[in-house]
């Protein structure tokens, strides 16, 4: 491994493998028992904050600079991927970072709405139960993709995404055109 740099840092790794876990809790306790499914959520809540802030101070490869792009180069990027010609990145591609926007919102969304349910003004409301419900599917829906995304990467770039998930290490790009 020697031939590898340092692209994820410690946090980032850890707050993906943790939110991979506590998605999966909040999944099996969506019945009960309720107490445990209520803390997972907030520990969910608490790590999207955490992302957030690491997203505006972190290190180059987890800033929110690095991988948000404008709907061109996503659509551009794209097309690449369509013509088998994408271009290799480092850190997350236009299409994983739209994706971990969409992740982030949704979570984020979720964890609130599940919130809401137990205030005052929302204690009780289908209403409020019915998002809270449409938008946890919504996660499963987008880690499907999450997971076909990182699957489609790895094939076509030779590099096991989810290993560098685990280590942090990814194969460095050639000098030219670096991303």
């Amino acid at each position: 491994m020697t031939d590898r740099i340092k692209v994820w840092d410690g946090f980032v790794r850890l707050f993906h493998w943790s939110l991979v876990c506590l998605i999966a809790g909040t999944w099996l306790t969506s019945d009960g028992p309720k107490v445990l499914h209520e803390r997972m959520g907030y520990v969910i809540a608490a790590l999207i904050a955490a992302r957030v802030a690491w997203g505006l101070v972190g290190p180059r490869h987890a800033r929110f600079t690095d991988f948000v792009r404008r709907p061109q180069v996503v659509l551009g990027y794209l097309n690449d991927l369509r013509h088998r010609r994408e271009k290799r990145y480092l850190g997350h591609n236009p299409a994983g970072g739209v994706m971990i926007v969409a992740l982030l919102l949704t979570v984020t969304g979720t964890a609130l709405t599940g919130w809401l349910q137990t205030t005052d003004m929302f204690w009780g409301s289908s209403a409020m139960e019915e998002v809270h419900e449409a938008l946890a599917t919504l996660i499963l829906v987008l880690v499907v993709f999450h997971v076909l995304g990182v699957i489609v990467e790895s094939l076509r770039h030779h590099e096991n995404l989810v290993l560098s998930m685990l280590t942090g290490l990814k194969r460095p790009l050639p000098q030219k055109g670096q991303r």
